[in-house]
């Protein structure tokens, strides 16, 4: 039976670029892992072996790092965009460039002496997140005439220690769980989001805020959400996201339930839940895994389900 050749790329996959620039004293760290995909005209390789249109994957990685020091790094974003322009433009047998880039932030050690910062009036007491966990994600696709970015997060740890009820739900024969008015909702966000920019013609977003302004709304939306189902506080992020940033068209999430159970102390004499607190144990493993996409009104949803693929 005849065969024919169906999708296919390649590239060099994990690059790993840390950017280093000095304003005197004061220097600044970019931690990025690049991956580039390329594909086009390349059916001739596969079925001849010839590699007159490869690029080869090692030039490939030496362009992630020339272009580091040539063109800098202002944020994953913007160097995403140069490097797709620059495969798509500069080789003709290569029609569409996705660029893959996780970015490690890196925060400040203060000075010993450093004046301490005041908690804002405004803090939601009972919400937390948990520092340096969480890594930016981007994917750009570049096909020469249209772009697609994609941005995200993931690992960024969340919990309310209150305001979240689970109650309400179907039984049947099976069903054990209690329903509970009082819970801990901990979820570790793997989150995405699709800019409305897809051409050169429109203004382009200022990434870096962006990202920033992402972030603070969705973490507002949890820490103000009063919670009746992990699944209602999941709509309220995205919601919340589309409402305040017009750049964003499209947010999916994938939210499992970091479960937290009482633990049982009567053996010990002891009443475990109480107005002072309580103790409970983190399990980690099931869990629930809560995922949806919320969409500005009018738009089509182009974020795979399977955010593992992204």
């Amino acid at each position: 039976m005849p065969t024919i050749l169906g999708q296919n790329q390649y590239g060099k996959a994990e690059n790993r670029v840390v950017k280093i620039t000095r304003d005197g004293a004061t220097h600044h760290i970019k931690d990025l892992n690049v991956s580039v995909a390329l594909s086009g005209d390349m059916e001739e390789v596969h079925y001849s072996g010839s590699n007159a249109h490869v690029l080869p994957t090692d030039t490939t990685k030496n362009t992630v790092y020339a272009f580091a020091k040539e063109h800098g790094i202002e944020s994953a974003e913007q160097f995403g965009i140069h490097l797709a322009r620059h495969f798509v433009t500069s080789q003709e047998p290569i029609k569409t460039a996705r660029i893959r880039i996780e970015e490690y932030a890196w925060e400040r050690i203060e000075a010993s002496d450093a004046d301490a910062r005041s908690t804002g009036a405004g803090e939601v007491k009972h919400s937390f997140v948990r520092k340096g966990q969480e890594t930016r994600l981007t994917q750009i696709t570049y096909d020469g005439e249209r772009w697609e970015v994609v941005s995200g997060l993931k690992d960024l740890v969340v919990m309310n220690s209150t305001n979240s009820e689970f109650w309400g739900y179907v039984k049947d024969r099976y069903t054990t769980l209690k329903e509970a008015y009082d819970r801990i909702l901990a979820t570790e966000v793997s989150g995405r989001w699709r800019f409305s920019w897809t051409d050169d013609e429109q203004h382009m977003p200022d990434w870096e805020t962006s990202y920033e302004q992402v972030k603070k709304h969705m973490l507002q939306a949890f820490a103000e959400t009063y919670s009746l189902s992990l699944q209602q506080t999941l709509y309220q992020m995205g919601a919340r996201i589309i409402d305040n940033r017009s750049e964003i068209d499209e947010v999916r999430f994938s939210l499992p339930n970091k479960h937290h159970f009482l633990v049982d102390l009567e053996p010990f004499g002891l009443k475990n839940a109480t107005e002072e607190g309580a103790v409970y144990f983190a399990a980690d493993r099931p869990y629930g895994l809560i995922e949806a996409t919320v969409l500005r009104d009018g738009c089509e949803a182009k974020i795979p389900v399977d955010l593992t693929n992204l």
